[in-house]
């Protein structure tokens, strides 16, 4: 884990984080069907009812059960660090995504696995690793009371009921760093709980403040402008999202898959949130919304903001009613 070097400090802990060692995700979230997808039918009669609403029938092969059983052998097998899957209803397939590093054994014991599964599965291949994101919007960092002098961002700010205020970031970095800042080694101004950090298999944590520090509901758009934050909800298919954090600053694109799941290094986690939106070191624990709207923790993936990349997030909604917390 790479300390990021020190920046100023910001003005207000807006609503993004920057995480240490990125992580990621949860439960498992139902795929909603999109504006303008073609709807799935399985029958010449369904089909005609499909076009009497004015939509486009698409027969597939694969029903949704049969997908997600493939998603449940899949998670039951065993990790293998550098693999990611998740659901795919525009191809009807899961689709299955291995980074540089598995090759020889670790390939073989994919294939393995992959073998019976027969064509509800698809391989895909990347050319850069699949890692964690290590910093995120306005950034917090390890306090003066901290041994760890990393870098990671905040991602929005909670209220709970009869609670000090608090901020969500990424389990990944909850986890090492118990105590934060709003700069590098100084006076600690937010302290996570015991039991307020849970990575892998989740990655959400939550930080109490301790101090009198200003914390709005919003995220630092990086022009000066700040993006209000009055709701949460669950991510949905195709949607379009934007990300803020203290690396790349803000990025857009679409949601491109739900439930996924994503083998890092540090261990598996389940449930995530699939975007074509880029971010690279240091956007980890940034914020993903849409609108007023919260939707995710940033997590890890692949690629960059010069070539482009795939990028998993934490849902929202499973950080908050794992805490009892709500945005304000």
């Amino acid at each position: 884990m790479q300390p990021s070097a020190p920046r100023r400090r910001a003005a207000t802990l807006a609503a993004t984080a920057l995480a240490v060692v990125a992580a990621v995700a949860l439960t498992p979230h139902s795929a909603d069907a999109s504006a303008g997808q073609p709807a799935k039918v399985k029958s010449p009669v369904a089909a005609g009812q499909v076009l009497k609403t004015g939509a486009e029938p698409r027969k597939v092969r694969f029903d949704d059960s049969t997908l997600a059983a493939t998603m449940t052998t899949l998670n039951a097998s065993e990790p293998i660090p550098g693999t990611a899957w998740v659901p795919d209803p525009r191809i009807n397939k899961v689709v299955v995504t291995a980074d540089p590093t598995v090759t020889e054994a670790k390939l073989a014991q994919l294939n393995t696995v992959l073998k019976p599964l027969g064509d509800t599965v698809q391989l895909e291949r990347t050319d850069s690793e699949l890692k964690l994101y290590l910093s995120g919007g306005d950034a917090i960092y390890g306090s003066s009371a901290s041994t760890i002098r990393a870098r990671c961002s905040l991602g929005f700010n909670v209220k709970r009921s009869g609670k000090p205020d608090a901020f969500l970031t990424a389990g990944h970095c909850g986890n090492p760093i118990k105590s934060w800042s709003t700069s590098d080694g100084g006076p600690e101004v937010a302290l996570v709980p015991a039991g307020g950090s849970s990575f892998p298999g989740n990655d959400y944590a939550i930080a109490e403040y301790t101090a009198a520090e200003p914390h709005p509901s919003n995220v630092n758009l990086y022009n000066g402008t700040y993006q209000a934050i009055t709701s949460a909800r669950d991510a949905v298919l195709n949607e379009s999202v934007q990300r803020s954090g203290s690396t790349t600053h803000l990025h857009g694109g679409t949601v491109t898959g739900l439930n996924a799941t994503v083998n890092y290094k540090e261990g598996q986690v389940t449930g995530l949130i699939r975007t074509n939106v880029c971010a690279e070191p240091g956007d980890s624990g940034g914020a993903l919304f849409s609108g007023t709207a919260a939707i995710g923790l940033t997590s890890g993936g692949t690629g960059d903001c010069t070539n482009g990349g795939t990028t998993y997030y934490q849902p929202v909604t499973e950080a908050l009613s794992a805490f009892g917390a709500t945005i304000p």
